[in-house]
């Protein structure tokens, strides 16, 4: 029972994400808990896997240089809304993405961020391109 309980402790260890930092941003009146993906490690996981997101909680994709990236939901059981962010912080575009799915997402604009939360939040929150995030200000990729 002892080698059980050590297994699975140690499988649990194992799928602890990468990148463990976090940070508390405002969109509009929203206080959102972000994961940060800031390294190229990091970024490439993603939410892939994971079965839940609390209802105020996503990941913050942070990269290298502002440029038009792509997403796409390949292992994610959980459909996600994405919002593409500018240096200045406005939200460039929104987009729905269906559970494990190899459709591109992409920014419209060059995006030095992008935001996944939980799918619909975005609209469910009154919150549409132009839109600031606040709380990015110190947060760089690795």
């Amino acid at each position: 029972m002892r080698l059980l309980s050590t297994l699975y402790l140690s499988g649990l260890l194992a799928m602890q994400p990468a990148w463990c930092a976090d940070i508390a941003l405002m969109v509009g009146n929203h206080r959102i808990h972000a994961e940060l993906a800031n390294t190229p490690q990091s970024r490439e996981r993603g939410l892939m896997q994971r079965g839940h997101l609390c209802a105020d909680c996503g990941m913050l994709f942070v990269f290298e240089k502002a440029d038009k990236y792509n997403f796409w939901m390949k292992d994610t059981p959980l459909p996600l809304s994405i919002a593409f962010i500018a240096v200045n912080g406005a939200v460039i575009n929104i987009e729905e993405m269906h559970a494990n799915t190899t459709d591109l997402h992409s920014a419209k604009g060059d995006a030095l961020y992008a935001l996944e939360m939980s799918g619909g939040w975005f609209a469910r929150n009154g919150i549409k391109p132009g839109h600031r995030v606040r709380g990015m200000k110190n947060v760089s990729a690795r």
